[in-house]
């Protein structure tokens, strides 16, 4: 066929949406369906790392995120008494990258994303009931009866992602036995200056203030905690604060000042990595493909990176399916190594044996600058080498 590749993207979540900007930038015909009954517009604050963006600028889409969240100015990580541990030099890795590091609200990110796309493409209020496969297309039908066609599907649909479990079966998510608390909230403390990070390590818990621009700060806190329990809180912000008693006055403070109903509960969890993302004229991204623990803040940065390979993949390929087994094959390595590094990351931080604390802090604080931002480097740097033989400069328009 001589016309425009339809794709119908699952999820309109910070992945789904990155790809119908990607998709609709090399000339797809681009369908996005989410099965709440409005986009979500409260959540709590990501990062979005340079490695997302350069990732993008291949694409030649520039999101301007500077213009909607925080770019890192100074990051440091210090001890429960305030003792500085280590300052990361991830602000002038990003620089080298050729883009900012930015700390962003869901919200503000999901206002940059959709300042790219015609918001007609999104349908919400739409929950897959079925997918039915066909030589050359894909059928979904929804629970309020609607069923579409496409060339290609994308599930960006998280972690609990229907598409997900169509390919691969059901599937236990990953326990990690501890709470994260998210918040965020206006804010002002001579410590938070622009494009402040800072990081707090205890004993089996964490904390960390940031700034996310506009005067406000998003404020994450972690405590080792069963998961049974962790998914069934219902403590208040006093409950909260008890698990602090000590720690730094900015601490208390700040989760004394955020109304608790602006402070969301997770259960820490992500998956054990699967290498099947796809079959036939059907694929995963992001949380779909490999949600992750938090520990690199590269959750959102990850989905952003597959949205430009797959853009990348469907502009060079006549034949659609191989571009999707092509952006699989280019994807899976580099998300297996972050899901594997994020949870191994998270045990170390998480530690609640003195002694293992102790070493972990020390380790951090006299690190070689050298290897320290050789390890930074492996998350943060998107190669566009690694691509193979796709070509970034301005991409084709994408037929099936």
């Amino acid at each position: 066929m001589n016309r425009p590749l339809k794709v119908i993207i699952i999820g309109a979540g910070i992945g789904g949406l990155s790809t119908a900007v990607a998709l609709r930038r090399i000339g797809c015909n681009v369908e996005v369906y989410e099965q709440a009954p409005a986009l979500r517009t409260a959540g709590s604050g990501l990062s979005v790392m340079s490695n997302a963006s350069v990732a993008m600028s291949t694409l030649g889409i520039n999101l301007n995120l500077e213009h909607f969240g925080a770019p890192i100015r100074h990051f440091e990580i210090r001890s429960t008494r305030d003792r500085l541990i280590r300052r990361l030099p991830l602000p002038e890795i990003s620089s080298a990258n050729g883009a900012d590091s930015v700390c962003i609200s869901r919200k503000a990110l999901q206002q940059a994303l959709l300042q790219q796309l015609d918001e007609r493409c999104i349908h919400v209020g739409a929950r897959v009931s079925a997918i039915h496969e066909g030589t050359d297309s894909v059928s979904i039908s929804f629970d309020d009866g609607r069923t579409e066609q496409c060339d290609l599907l994308v599930g960006a649909d998280g972690i609990y992602s229907f598409v997900r479990e169509y390919i691969q079966g059901p599937q236990p998510v990953r326990t990690a036995d501890y709470i994260c608390w998210l918040a965020i909230t206006r804010y002002q403390h001579p410590q938070i200056t622009p494009g402040y990070v800072g990081h707090y390590w205890g004993a089996g818990k964490r904390i960390g203030l940031i700034d996310v621009g506009d005067g406000e700060v998003y404020w994450w806190g972690t405590a080792n905690m069963k998961n049974e329990q962790a998914r069934n809180w219902t403590g208040n912000t006093e409950d909260i604060m008890s698990f602090y008693n000590g720690w730094p006055a900015i601490v208390g403070d700040i989760i004394s000042q955020t109304p608790v109903e602006d402070i969301i509960s997770v259960a820490a969890q992500d998956r054990q990595f699967s290498a099947n993302w796809g079959k036939g004229r059907i694929t995963l991204l992001g949380d779909a493909a490999h949600p992750m623990l938090t520990s690199l803040g590269q959750g959102a940065g990850m989905a952003i990176e597959d949205a430009a390979v797959l853009g990348h993949s469907l502009s060079i390929n006549s034949d659609p399916v191989q571009a999707l087994r092509q952006y699989e094959a280019l994807r899976i390595p580099r998300a297996e190594m972050l899901v594997n590094a994020s949870r191994t990351l998270s045990e170390v931080e998480q530690d609640d044996r003195f002694f293992h604390c102790l070493k972990r802090d020390l380790s951090l604080q006299f690190a070689p600058s050298a290897s320290l931002k050789r390890s930074l480097e492996n998350s943060l740097i998107f190669k566009a080498g690694s691509m193979g033989q796709l070509n970034s400069n301005t991409p084709e328009q994408t037929r099936g």
